[in-house]
């Protein structure tokens, strides 16, 4: 008698579907997190159909591609399991649609980033004036590419960024 495919399948009829020993799945459990089989008393574990599809995936990966471990776990983070699942269903076109999708949303995610990374704050306290010279007089000032000195302002936000800068650096050291 055979099941229906929506059937929740054993451990041994997955294995015995997917050519694998036992305990390979039941070590592939322990380094996929994706892979949830429902667990009965006794702990006798049920794959969902998606769970069977998934292992397949991987199965191919690991055995067929010649992925390591790291590397498979790598794919389902940046990837998602549907994407591994059409690569183990040998469906090109979902793995195309897939990884279309992604780099579309990594696209929007860099440029609302940039968007942010243009927003200008304004300055939290007024720097000191007594470091490299800021206190000087305006003819004192850094130049600029085009010939022009920097007015006092400039010269204050410049030497505001610039402590801002040393203070990332001495917390980032500290870490280290």
């Amino acid at each position: 008698m055979d099941k229906s495919p929506d059937a929740f399948r054993t451990i041994s009829e997955v294995a015995e579907e997917l050519d694998l020993p036992q305990h390979v799945l039941r070590f592939w459990e322990t380094r996929f997190t994706q892979i949830k089989p429902m667990k009965r008393g006794g702990g006798r574990r049920y794959y969902r159909p998606q769970d069977v599809e998934l292992i397949k995936g991987i199965r191919h990966m690991l055995y067929d591609q010649g992925y390591t471990i790291k590397g498979v776990q790598k794919l389902l983070r940046e990837n998602g399991n549907q994407f591994v699942v059409a690569i183990g269903r040998g469906d090109m076109a979902a793995v195309e649609a897939i990884a279309q999708q992604k780099m579309a949303e990594a696209e929007a995610k860099s440029e609302k980033a940039g968007d942010e990374e243009m927003l200008v704050g304004t300055a939290k306290a007024k720097p000191s004036r007594r470091f490299f010279g800021i206190a000087r007089g305006e003819e004192d000032g850094p130049v600029t590419p085009d010939g022009a000195r920097l007015s006092r302002d400039n010269r204050a936000l410049l030497q505001e960024t610039l402590f801002d800068l040393l203070e990332c650096k001495r917390l980032l050291d500290q870490v280290r």
